[in-house]
């Protein structure tokens, strides 16, 4: 059964709510935990795993990677590895063109100043 995402206020969902999620058995996700440092849920003083909405979608990049595109685990780790890369580019790219945009902000107030 599909977890509502975007509309759930819950803070935690179970390891059996969230294979059912992805019609997995429990056994993967657990397995996908030792091979990816991304997966790692809470767990309670009894060893139960909790999963925030966080977690499920670290699932679901695994998930995608490995069910969908037919990646090998390694191949999907070396993905989510260049994915980071990729995403920190992203950032200072993003940072850069924030610093551009005060700078031509700055430069119109100059000349509707004179």
């Amino acid at each position: 059964m599909k977890i509502d995402l975007e509309n759930s206020s819950r803070l935690y969902y179970s390891i059996k709510e969230v294979a059912g999620h992805f019609d997995v058995n429990e056994s993967l996700l657990r397995y996908w935990e030792t091979e990816f440092e991304i997966i790692d849920p809470r767990k309670t003083e009894t060893g139960t795993r909790q999963y925030t909405v966080d977690d499920i979608q670290d699932i679901a990049l695994v998930y995608h990677l490995v069910k969908v595109k037919g990646l090998t685990l390694e191949g999907a780790r070396q993905t989510l590895k260049q994915r980071k890369d990729e995403e920190t580019r992203k950032l200072q790219i993003i940072q850069k063109l924030e610093r551009i945009k005060k700078e031509l902000q700055d430069m119109e107030k100059e000349f509707e100043g004179e």
